[in-house]
């Protein structure tokens, strides 16, 4: 079911204000699909129709995928599930390492996840500026 992402629904909103661990889905550069299991924050005001964002180390294969793309981004899609109710969003991915923009993202785990994670000098942001959302919540 398509979301309209400039008016997503209370609902579809709530539902990513829960804690529910997610997938993010990114495109290695063979074209082949690397899932796996991460936290996402989701700001419908963010950007033209909204960010989702997701910690993590700036070693990890998901940032090399993302950076492999270019500097124009790579395509992404985080998704969660909770029995009958799912949310899928998609759009253009990068990698952030602004001290305030990790800083940020990190506050806004905190907040869905209920505990703050330990710093780690080599954090960065997958920030996805989002182009599509289907679910059902």
């Amino acid at each position: 079911m398509a979301i309209d992402l400039r008016d997503p629904g209370a609902s579809y909103v709530s539902f990513w204000r829960e804690r529910h661990m997610c997938t993010l889905t990114t495109l290695r550069p063979d074209g082949t699909p690397h899932v796996v299991p991460v936290g996402v924050t989701y700001d419908p005001e963010g950007g033209e129709r909204g960010i989702a964002r997701v910690i993590t180390n700036r070693r990890s294969r998901k940032v090399a995928n993302v950076l492999a793309a270019g500097p124009e981004g790579a395509r992404a899609a985080v998704c969660q599930v909770d029995v009958g109710r799912w949310a899928t969003l998609e759009g253009r991915a990068v990698v952030r390492s602004e001290p305030d923009v990790v800083a940020d993202a990190v506050a806004r785990y905190a907040r869905r996840y209920g505990r703050t994670p330990t710093p780690n000098p080599d954090r960065v942001v997958i920030e996805i500026a989002l182009t599509r959302a289907m679910g059902r919540a």
